[in-house]
């Protein structure tokens, strides 16, 4: 082989063992850093904003009795019920707390009510579970 044949390549294993040496040093390092900054934030002075998109909890126990809040509703009256809940606000998201015993038929008729009445935020609660 002449010189001029040779082929030379780079041999990326030192840099690679430089590269993760840094990367070790670093996260070493980093929670050291931002754990030893300590910052004395000011209080605040402002109210804090009363929330206009309150939520709204629909529930229906093991007796499949609908209740808005506090307050038992008849299936066809909850759209009335919502819109004096949350003054029309159709932005509220209302939550649904359901007992597991409840068939589906009965929660997806109330879930229907809700949505022909305008109100498209909808969540559904559950247990967490340990």
């Amino acid at each position: 082989m002449n010189s001029e044949e040779e082929l030379s390549e780079i041999n990326v294993t030192p840099f690679i063992d430089v590269m993760l040496v840094l990367l070790i040093i670093f996260m070493v390092v980093t929670p050291i850093v931002t754990s030893s900054v300590k910052v004395e934030l000011p209080k605040s002075v402002a109210k804090q904003k009363e929330d206009v998109n309150k939520p709204i909890i629909l529930s229906i126990n093991d007796k499949f009795e609908i209740y808005l809040g506090s307050q038992a509703v008849l299936a066809e009256n909850i759209a009335q019920a919502l819109d004096i809940k949350s003054g029309r606000n159709y932005e509220a998201i209302v939550y649904f707390h359901v007992d597991k015993s409840v068939p589906y038929e009965i929660l997806i008729n109330a879930v229907e009510r809700v949505k022909i009445a305008g109100y498209t935020k909808i969540a559904f609660s559950t247990k967490v579970v340990n």
